[in-house]
């Protein structure tokens, strides 16, 4: 398994098991390295989707209970296990993320910290279990996805925009 994209780079690759057990072995080290308790440390994305391709990028979900209130400490203590900071603004969310090496080019983790329990973190649930357990969104959300890839292979915040309508759609059933 070979996880990692460069800054703007944006290309799917068929799911792996070796996925769940990457996100198992970087849970374990954001335990050791925290004082973050085990259920507050999710695999999200379509990573945690069996059978979907993906992006080689493993998406954290960490929730604390106040973003306004996460210190300086916590950073060290994500950067301990391998984590930075990234200048992304993002309402109600702090990204940080897990680089090859120290030239900082290409990422392979994303920890998205968001409050524990709040609108975020439930969508962000929901969206995963939703498409785990309804094969029609799985594939519909794949092809969402090949369609931006027959255009272009570089711009992840356009990509993410591209995909907005469809997550923006399987938020509103949590609602429902």
């Amino acid at each position: 398994m070979k996880l990692g994209l460069k800054s703007d780079e944006v290309r799917l690759v068929d799911y792996t098991p070796e996925w769940k057990k990457e996100f198992i072995r970087v849970k374990k080290e954001l335990i050791e390295n925290t004082n973050l308790e085990e259920n507050r440390i999710e695999h999200i994305g379509s990573t945690a989707i069996k059978g979907m391709s993906a992006k080689p990028i493993i998406d954290i979900l960490v929730g604390v209970d106040d973003l306004s209130k996460v210190d300086k400490p916590l950073f060290k203590d994500f950067y301990r296990a391998g984590f930075l900071r990234l200048k992304v603004e993002r309402p109600g969310e702090i990204v940080l993320s897990k680089f090859t090496d120290d030239t900082y080019e290409v990422k392979t983790h994303y920890i998205h910290l968001v409050e524990y329990h709040k609108e975020l973190w439930n969508n962000l649930i929901f969206f995963r279990d939703y498409l785990i357990s309804d094969e029609t969104a799985k594939k519909r959300y794949l092809e969402v996805k090949k369609e931006y890839l027959k255009k272009s292979s570089t711009g992840v915040n356009e990509y993410t925009d591209f995909k907005g309508e469809f997550v923006k759609s399987i938020f509103k059933k949590r609602k429902s």
